[in-house]
């Protein structure tokens, strides 16, 4: 029986799948973000959260863990060594998925995922908008006109 074996196969046998997920974690590990499609990000964020979370522990044994999942030593330098003192303090939700519209060509549904502590647009704090009535605008417009003419003034003497 089938029973709890439900997971996105990505149209690929299970070599290849890991072969994709292992190649897309360590671009992903590296530049910060990738764009990709949908599914292929949302099974990229079950890979590699887990990963994330064991290089928490700087030991031998879960450096190993993770070199084979990835095979490649410069991303798990950077993963242990950059990626994980700024996950230090979170409890989890590494990545952040971002959808983008859609490709051109065949219509998937497109997206960008990035490590989270990594995106300085989103660390920034968004300023709200005020929301003003129109009554206001027209009474704020006058308003503005008035220091630019004090500066001339300012300036002509």
């Amino acid at each position: 029986m089938r029973h709890n074996k439900k997971f996105n196969h990505l149209g690929r046998t299970a070599s290849h799948r890991a072969a994709l997920l292992s190649n897309m974690a360590v671009s992903l590990i590296m530049h910060k973000r990738i764009t990709t499609t949908v599914a292929k990000a949302k099974a990229l964020k079950k890979y590699v959260e887990p990963l994330i979370t064991k290089s928490k522990q700087d030991t031998t044994n879960s450096r190993r863990v993770v070199f084979s999942y990835l095979q490649d030593k410069y991303a798990i330098s950077e993963l242990f060594g950059v990626i994980s003192a700024k996950v230090a303090d979170r409890p989890g939700g590494y990545t952040r998925i971002i959808k983008t519209g859609f490709r051109a060509n065949d219509n998937a549904p497109m997206c960008f995922i990035e490590l989270v502590d990594f995106d300085e647009n989103m660390a920034k704090t968004a300023k709200k908008a005020k929301r003003t009535r129109r009554s206001k605008k027209t009474a704020e417009a006058p308003v503005a006109e008035a220091p630019a003419e004090a500066t001339a003034e300012v300036a002509a003497e």
